[in-house]
């Protein structure tokens, strides 16, 4: 059997599912419309969503780093994340809060986690579904759940996540956060929510309100997709604010890519090159940021 095509309609459907008003069975209705029949949407659906059998780039018993399952206190109650430091690490070193996408915690942000750890920092990625019991192994439930928390109360949890991280003895003070989709979201509102935050880095995340952009302390990095219509719609109005309120920013579109092509464990809208591009710049960012 030929691999199936996966056409720009097929993937904005996917993504008016995972982010918008389209249900489950709506979206199988509308995928097999494109894809002729519900056989060939049936073996679409799997290469569009993630695969979290692919999720493992770094293994989790790599010897080059320790990780291990915490608590910390977050801003109302008791907050579970995956700490991951380098094995050889020696000194105090810069942390950076890896934030999931609408999945929560899972084992892709897990591995990010990890890599991350490998690029010399103290990485952190907090379950952000804490509140709400943690991340389930449903990714329909866990999006329902993200949907469902307290945006205030979130940026809160994600404040003591910094204070926490900047306190840690492990650490050299200094604190930035990378977050992914729902997660670059929450980098943008922690940028000006948390003060003390020294660096985000928000991949294809919604932008702030510009009258809030005044606040924002921390130095910025944002990717975006270019073939992202529904985020990239707010990048002239944040990218004036920036400018206009003299803070440290760059920003890179990525051109004929999608909305999670850093995902490596969706085959349709990984993009590498596009992957490997940024983050080189992220890392080397957050090593300039957090030194």
């Amino acid at each position: 059997m030929d691999k199936p095509v996966i056409t720009q309609a097929m993937i904005n459907a996917y993504d008016e599912y995972t982010h918008l008003t389209l249900d489950r069975r709506r979206f199988m209705e509308k995928l097999t419309g494109l894809a002729g029949t519900a056989a060939a949407a049936a073996a679409i659906a799997p290469m569009l969503a993630a695969n979290s059998a692919k999720a493992e780039i770094i293994a989790e018993n790599d010897e080059r780093v320790k990780g291990e399952d915490i608590t910390y206190p977050g801003a109302g109650g008791e907050m579970k994340g995956y700490l991951v430091t380098p094995a050889n690490a020696s000194g105090k070193l810069p942390a950076v809060i890896v934030i999931h996408e609408n999945r929560g915690l899972n084992p892709h942000i897990r591995d990010i986690a990890r890599r991350m750890a490998l690029e010399g920092f103290v990485a952190l990625a907090p379950d952000f579904l804490s509140p709400a019991g943690g991340t389930p192994a449903d990714e329909d439930k866990a999006r329902e759940m993200i949907g469902a928390l307290d945006a205030g109360a979130t940026v809160q949890n994600g404040a003591a996540t910094v204070a926490y991280l900047e306190g840690n003895d492990i650490t050299n003070g200094k604190a930035g956060a990378i977050g992914f989709c729902w997660g670059g979201g929450l980098v943008n509102r922690l940028a000006v929510n948390a003060p003390d935050l020294k660096a985000g880095v928000a991949y294809y995340g919604a932008q702030p309100p510009a009258e809030d952009v005044p606040k924002i302390k921390a130095a910025l990095l944002l990717h975006y997709a270019g073939l992202d219509d529904r985020i990239n719609a707010g990048i002239d109005a944040y990218k004036k604010a920036l400018t206009d309120n003299g803070k440290d920013f760059e920003i890179f579109v990525y051109d004929g890519v999608n909305h999670a092509f850093n995902n490596d464990t969706s085959s349709a809208r990984y993009d590498k090159a596009a992957a490997d591009l940024a983050w080189g710049r992220t890392v080397t960012f957050l090593q300039a940021k957090l030194a």
